[in-house]
């Protein structure tokens, strides 16, 4: 019998770079399908044609793929905040808002990418740094409307840290909650109440709150005692 003849397609497509893109895709439908917990590379490598070894060429571990995964994930949704911010007017509360309903649409969108973004292997990963990168710089984008609507007057205050952290958790929160499904299952969204529509919502009632903060007011300067009595004397 004469040898089995290497498939000239499938060497074709991996050096050409699509076995990498195909672990990603595959990896991505298997969290979809099963949760995180079900990914391994040989379950990936089995519904991608290929053996064993080969996804180690490309990714030593699974937490490399997953990895890749929540990097092409934030990669994503910060074009698409991108694009919302070119298309908001120039207001800050039209800004954040496009800001946090481009961030929602993307997590209901893709939920299974969403939820390898989030999830804990991708918080303890260390030494991925093109990963943190782009994550820090979707969340510099926040920042930097927060600052432009302290600037505005908008927001009060002139540091941004606390408002930011508020609008991602809100917006976080709200994405979350349409992932899993649980607004969805409350009536609390569904025709009339769009994905856009809840975002703007959460973000009207968080700039409502932030703009009602007032910063703690200063107590007068109470005299030491002993200049006190003086007087007294």
């Amino acid at each position: 019998m004469p040898p089995a003849r290497k498939d000239p397609g499938r060497k074709a497509r991996y050096h050409h770079g699509d076995l990498r893109r195909a672990l990603i895709d595959q990896a991505e439908a298997l969290v979809a399908e099963e949760g995180i917990s079900a990914l391994t590379l040989r379950e990936v490598a089995r519904r991608a044609g290929v053996s064993q070894a080969a996804p180690y060429r490309h990714f030593p571990s699974k937490l490399a793929l997953v990895a890749a995964v929540a990097e092409e994930g934030f990669g994503e949704m910060l074009a698409r905040v991108r694009r919302a911010l070119d298309r908001a007017p120039r207001d800050a509360p039209a800004r954040l808002a496009a800001l946090g309903a481009a961030y929602v649409r993307f997590a209901v969108d893709h939920p299974a990418r969403f939820r390898v973004m989030f999830g804990r292997e991708v918080a303890e990963s260390h030494g991925f740094a093109s990963l943190w990168n782009v994550a820090q710089e979707g969340f510099g984008l926040l920042v930097g409307e927060i600052v432009a609507a302290q600037e505005a007057g908008v927001l009060p205050g002139t540091d941004p840290r606390s408002p930011a952290l508020a609008a991602w958790s809100a917006v976080h929160g709200l994405a979350a909650l349409l992932v899993d499904g649980l607004l969805q299952r409350q009536g609390l969204a569904g025709p009339g109440r769009s994905v856009e529509v809840l975002a703007r919502e959460v973000t009207a009632s968080l700039l409502d709150g932030l703009r009602r903060r007032r910063a703690p007011r200063r107590q007068p300067p109470v005299a030491p005692r002993g200049r006190a009595s003086r007087r007294r004397r």
